[in-house]
């Protein structure tokens, strides 16, 4: 083997100084890349907008975001903690415990429960849902937002709320069949 030339000395001096330069710049794009924002978190933002301007933008994408991933459980517990959620958005008095004494006094947590006894059955409006709602009722009651039919749990409290509400002040103060 030969001894390595001046030439080849100042080749590999060479490329490793273009290899680290390299590695350094490469590291640099992919630590700029993981601090971008995304495009979901990136809001459009005019050159001359102002850092108020700016800051709205950001609460308005942040609370879309915030809205956007809120998940319900299917179940009893979800449907309430939604229908409150629909409820503080509409201004509509009424808690947990108000909401969960009811349901279970009435429906004892059954959606699907239909009275086809009572008054309202005989009279061809049988009492229907979570909380016994019958259909002129939950059609002059119904909380937009929520979809048009009686036996939809979230639905079915809303409306029954802000029923209660109008009639009594609130789902908390309702302890009987109202």
């Amino acid at each position: 083997m030969t001894a390595p030339t001046q030439n080849t000395t100042r080749r590999v001096t060479r490329f490793r100084k273009l290899s680290v330069a390299g590695i350094a710049t490469a590291g640099a794009a992919a630590a700029a890349l993981t601090l971008a924002p995304s495009p979901a978190q990136a809001a459009p933002v005019s050159a001359n907008a102002s850092a108020s301007q700016v800051s709205v933008v950001d609460a308005q994408v942040a609370k879309k975001a915030k809205k956007a991933k809120k998940q319900y459980a299917d179940n009893l517990d979800g449907w309430i903690k939604e229908a409150l959620d629909i409820m503080k958005s509409e201004d509509i008095p009424g808690t947990y415990e108000g909401l969960h004494r009811n349901i279970m006094r009435e429906s004892s947590g059954n959606p699907d429960a239909q009275n086809n006894w009572d008054v309202n059955a005989q009279n061809g409006t049988p009492s229907k849902g979570l909380l016994q709602v019958i259909q002129p009722t939950f059609d002059a009651y119904h909380v937009p937002g929520t979809p048009h039919d009686l036996t939809d749990p979230v639905a079915n409290i809303t409306a029954a709320a802000n029923y209660a509400a109008d009639k009594y002040g609130s789902i908390d103060n309702v302890d009987s069949a109202y």
